[in-house]
């Protein structure tokens, strides 16, 4: 795709999508069987003139009362009708009826006025199209008659108990109950009545502000939405989740120890609003929709956050040891510390693991946002967490979305055997630099096609990847050395493991965050030995207190001026000769 060209949905997907919706319905699948039930019963309406088709027995007759009437010769050599009764014309709608003569047309005009008009005493049912039920609900759909007045009546009580019936932040918890919502929806229902400008919401301003998200929004999701987007918007982008998730590292007690390095806060929030983008965030196109939000289990997450005090088992979106995993990889190849990496210090992600050809698709623009890369030529803090968790877990959507953008070097929308030829020409390089055999590409990509299955012969589709569930071994043998190994060393092992394995089973990104942060946690024990000589149990805030100092909390970078602020999720602000989307 050209470089700095923002991703926007397919439109045929959206309208395929709304028509499934429309035809998924109960009510339409019943009108659609009543209609072929009219189209087909025996004794159904008679067909209207403009109707195609044979003539009905209105116009059977007439022909018939026609047909001996007409005088042979009707019209003289130049075409002009002869004089002819008015009863022995056709009706208008026995157009496909056969003829022995020429068409009289003027005779036939003004008796088809009158069948016309015989047929206007028995007009047809209404269209089909004026009884087909509603079937798209971008604000959700209504759950019939909301009992507002009752939810007032409790959120106008609460107020009541505060000084001037004014709340501030920290009783929004309260208010949050009140109006039947998770506990974390307060800060999205504080600045959806501009309690951030003024510290402090009135009763009215409140009561006013939610009656018409009750009378707008009839779902959780568009309700969400609602609270936290700008105006004039529908969707979400990154910086609107800001004020949710800062307050909720301020408030949960899973986040107690962030309150003595607040220089993490900006960071975890950036790695939690880059997770959900990658979760939710389906279509690619920066902007979270209701419809998005609704078929995501996000608001499922959040409302979790209230019953589970341990943050870390909320792992698909808030776990901190998934965001302290996420920082040290960074950090680690982030050498200059600027917050930037370039394509020199991506490749040393995993022992340069990674071909230095998918490198430069990862720095080519397909798969990053920011205009930082078109410029400069690296990526920021939010990318890596994109790459990171598509490199570690390649059978997600995104992933397998992530890495095809990468290999898909023309943008047809199918890989070709050239572009797998193109990646699997460095593979063989390095294999034989290891003093390992590599399959020919012939014998690799039979293997590969038997694997993949693809619908079409000569191109391997996204659908086809999807489909195959295979999609992690399959992009690992074109461009990442060491994951091949392992898969050529224990595929029989893990098919054995995999029937053998019962009950949910953790993602590859959960198992490879589990062990990461096992051995950063024991690395640290090893370099800080306690002054009595003698081991202790910490307890778990106390390992994350010991986590959190070092190594990271006492590195120069948080002596940098950007520490907390406004959180710049892309780190720096562009300046005005930045690259322009085609």
């Amino acid at each position: 795709m050209p470089p700095g060209k923002v991703l926007q949905p397919v439109l045929k997907m959206k309208v395929d999508e709304l028509f499934l919706c429309w035809l998924s319905e109960s009510s339409t699948q019943a009108m659609l069987r009543d209609c072929l039930h009219r189209i087909t019963a025996p004794g159904r309406p008679e067909m209207g003139a403009g109707d195609a088709g044979q003539p009905g027995p209105l116009v059977a007759a007439a022909a018939a009362a026609a047909a001996p009437a007409r005088k042979p010769g009707g019209c003289d050599s130049l075409g002009a009708p002869g004089p002819a009764p008015a009863s022995a014309a056709l009706p208008l709608g026995a157009a496909s009826s056969a003829r022995t003569g020429p068409p009289v047309r003027g005779t036939r005009r003004s008796a088809g006025t009158r069948a016309v008009g015989t047929k206007k005493e028995e007009p047809l049912p209404p269209a089909a199209s004026h009884s087909i039920p509603a079937f798209y609900f971008p604000r959700g759909r209504p759950q019939g008659a909301v009992s507002t007045d009752a939810v007032i009546a409790r959120i106008e009580g609460t107020f009541a108990q505060f000084p001037h019936e004014r709340a501030t932040m920290e009783d929004m918890g309260r208010v949050a109950k009140a109006c039947g919502c998770p506990l974390y929806w307060k800060a999205p229902l504080f600045c959806g009545a501009g309690g951030e400008r003024t510290g402090s919401v009135s009763v009215h301003k409140f009561v006013a502000m939610w009656r018409k998200v009750l009378q707008n929004c009839h779902d959780d999701a568009a309700r969400f939405v609602h609270l936290l987007m700008n105006p004039g918007c529908n969707y979400l982008v990154q910086e609107d989740f800001i004020p949710f998730l800062q307050d909720v590292v301020n408030t949960h007690p899973g986040l107690a120890f962030l309150k003595e390095a607040s220089e993490f806060h900006s960071r975890y929030i950036t790695t939690v609003i880059q997770r959900i983008f990658y979760t939710v965030n389906r279509s690619w196109s920066g902007r979270i929709t209701c419809a998005e939000l609704r078929r995501s289990t996000f608001l499922q997450n959040v409302a979790l956050l209230e019953e589970e005090a341990d943050i870390n088992q909320l792992t698909e979106f808030f776990s901190y040891e998934h965001f302290y995993v996420i920082y040290c990889k960074f950090w680690e190849l982030d050498t200059d510390h600027d917050l930037l990496i370039d394509p020199q210090d991506l490749a040393r992600h995993n022992d340069h693991a990674i071909s230095t050809k998918m490198i430069d698709r990862i720095f080519s623009g397909a798969v990053t946002r920011g205009r930082k890369v078109q410029k400069e030529g690296k990526i920021s803090y939010a990318d890596f967490v994109w790459f990171l968790i598509s490199e570690e877990d390649k059978k997600t959507p995104t992933s397998i979305e992530y890495w095809f953008r990468c290999m898909d070097l023309d943008g047809d929308g199918a890989l070709s055997m050239f572009e797998l030829e193109y990646f699997y020409e460095e593979q063989c390089r390095r294999l034989d630099s290891m003093a390992i055999e590599a399959l020919p590409f012939e014998d690799c990509l039979c293997q590969m096609l038997d694997l993949v299955k693809p619908q079409n012969e000569g191109k391997i589709t996204l659908h086809d990847l999807k489909r195959c569930k295979l999609a992690d071994v399959f992009y690992d043998t074109f461009f990442n050395i060491e994951k091949y190994l392992e898969h050529e060393q224990k595929e029989q092992a893990s098919l054995l493991r995999e029937t053998e394995s019962e009950g949910p089973e953790l993602s590859d990104w959960e198992k490879y965050a589990a062990e990461e942060y096992d051995i950063l946690v024991a690395e640290e024990a090893a370099g800080e030995p306690w002054e009595d000589g003698y081991e202790a149990e910490l307890s778990p805030v106390d390992q994350k207190l010991n986590a959190l100092r070092s190594p990271l909390a006492q590195r120069p970078f948080f002596e940098a001026p950007s520490a907390l602020g406004p959180v710049d999720l892309y780190e720096y602000d562009s300046g005005g000769d930045d690259l322009h989307p085609s």
